[in-house]
């Protein structure tokens, strides 16, 4: 349970500062409160697309990771952060990416801050 809300934290942080780093990427609310709760909740269906969805997208470009000799995670990475977001459009989230391209350099920004944040947090059960 404890590196389930660590994984969590680790990802809000990293949207978080792909939020304050791009302007292409979004997230609106009323107050402080409504965009940490809105922040949390993307970041929770984050962490899903990237437990369910992103396995099966990397086996399925297997030899394109071979070929590549892995910069394709790069274009994986930004599916699945515009996949988060259309999810986000779907559920009322006030989250939003605008373009591919903003798309890969936010999840550039988030695996870096994300693997520097759960180097620092704790990650026991």
């Amino acid at each position: 349970m404890m590196n389930f809300v660590v994984k969590t934290i680790a990802n809000a942080g990293a949207l978080a500062v792909a939020i304050w780093l791009l302007d292409d990427i979004t997230l609106t609310g009323d107050d402080t409160w409504n965009k940490v709760l809105t922040l949390v909740l993307v970041a929770l269906l984050f962490g899903l697309v990237n437990f369910v969805v992103k396995p099966v997208v990397q086996l399925l470009t297997l030899p394109l990771f071979i070929l590549t000799l892995g910069l394709i995670t790069l274009v994986v990475n930004a599916l699945m952060l515009m996949l988060t977001s259309w999810l986000a459009d779907l559920s009322d989230l006030s989250f939003h990416v605008d373009g591919f391209w903003t798309a890969v350099l936010g999840g550039l920004i988030i695996a870096v801050v994300s693997w520097a944040l759960n180097v620092v947090l704790p990650d026991e059960d």
